[in-house]
């Protein structure tokens, strides 16, 4: 993997050293034949041994690209968007749209160029800065294609495994990024004259401390690789792990973000998921239904038997109740204030809305049995008895 790495800086500086414009060349050339006008004398004078025509052209030549950068990228896509629609496929309308920031920082490059250049600045420094401007413009290409393209990475996974499609997908793309930003970094380094062959070796020697620091990290990585193979958890599904429930937004290489019910975003590390009991309500086929109504003392035990039955039958012919599930209605406690008729049985949708609807209307039923069968529903009360004393 580290050679790998290294080969790719290497090849990539070597094609940053091989850019050249000609413009400063043939700018020069456009600047020569002024110092033959009457206002040659003026223009030869020197600030700092430079002639003072170089330092004009040299700030007109950045002003120009700095000011108009905006204009020429709106032009080259104009350009270019009569191609991308030619074709059928999306994806070259968003490569051309994810290369609008590289196209206009690439104006920025040739400006900043064209005024070292004239002023003749042209020193290894200057050079370094320039190659580093570069090698940041072609990785930041890289990296918008890799946005664009996503589409692709995406359809590649749901042919592996379509539940956790969108789940690898972002698992790949992130590593594909990090090893961008890896290879566009070291790049950079190298063009500044840091050995990274160096310190890419140092990583290898250094990586038992390496992992020791990092040790929570790697943790969270495996994490996420485990929450994916497991298939434990899935974007959009509603769960409850270390005391934290909500719908989980995005599985991440170190967390995953969880959006609570009271719309607050919560962010858990992988390790701690993967290593905690999860309870994943979105998988559950039935939802439980569990209550006890009370009824008044007044109310007879014919009564009471006609109205469990009732209940029963109610619940057994109801399209919103889970049939293979549990299911009981019986005469159970004699409460302070209430004889007590326990209901226990099962939805047949985990759905809370559609859960909150059944429920209703079965409470609804009950109440109109209740009524039907005389009797009503009780509520705390005490009666109190006054003794009358013979006088």
């Amino acid at each position: 993997m580290n050679q790998t790495i290294e080969n790719n800086i290497t090849k990539t500086e070597k094609i940053i050293q091989s850019f050249d414009t000609h413009l400063v060349e043939h700018t020069h050339a456009m600047l020569a034949p002024l110092y033959g006008t009457k206002y040659g004398p003026f223009l030869a004078q020197t600030y700092f041994d430079i002639p003072l025509l170089s330092i004009i052209a040299a700030v007109i030549a950045l002003s120009f690209f700095l000011l108009l950068r905006k204009l020429f990228t709106t032009l080259t896509l104009k350009f270019l968007q009569p191609l991308a629609n030619r074709t059928e496929t999306i994806y070259d309308d968003r490569v051309i749209a994810g290369l609008k920031g590289p196209i206009s920082f690439m104006f920025v490059i040739i400006g900043v160029n064209l005024f070292f250049n004239l002023l003749f600045l042209n020193t290894p420094f200057v050079n370094k800065i320039i190659n580093s401007m570069i090698a940041y413009n072609i990785f930041w290409v890289i990296y918008e294609l890799t946005v664009a393209l996503r589409g692709l990475i995406y359809r590649f996974t749901y042919r592996l495994n379509p539940e956790l499609s969108h789940e690898m997908g972002n698992f790949i793309l992130t590593m594909i990024r990090g090893i961008i930003i890896a290879i566009g970094l070291g790049t950079i380094l190298q063009t500044w004259d840091i050995n990274v062959t160096g310190l890419i070796a140092g990583l290898g020697i250094g990586g038992l401390a390496f992992a020791l620091a990092a040790k929570d990290t790697a943790a969270n990585l495996f994490g996420s690789i485990a929450l994916l193979f497991d298939k434990s958890i899935r974007i959009g599904e509603w769960i409850k792990v270390d005391g934290v429930e909500g719908i989980v937004e995005d599985i991440g290489m170190r967390t995953t973000k969880i959006r609570s019910f009271e719309n607050s975003l919560i962010m858990l590390p992988n390790q701690v998921i993967a290593n905690s009991p999860i309870e994943n309500f979105s998988r559950r086929g039935t939802r439980r239904i569990k209550m006890t109504i009370g009824l008044t003392y007044r109310t007879t035990s014919g009564q009471i038997k006609k109205i469990v039955k009732e209940i029963k039958t109610m619940l057994k012919s109801h399209e919103g109740i889970s049939q293979e599930s549990t299911l009981l209605v019986n005469f159970t406690t004699f409460n302070d204030s209430s004889l007590g008729i326990f209901i226990y049985t099962f939805t047949n949708t985990a759905v809370w809305a559609e859960y909150l609807r059944i429920q209703e209307d079965i409470n609804l039923k009950i109440m109109k049995i209740v009524e039907a069968n005389g009797s009503s529903f009780a509520f705390p009360s005490q009666s109190v008895y006054v003794e009358q004393v013979a006088k």
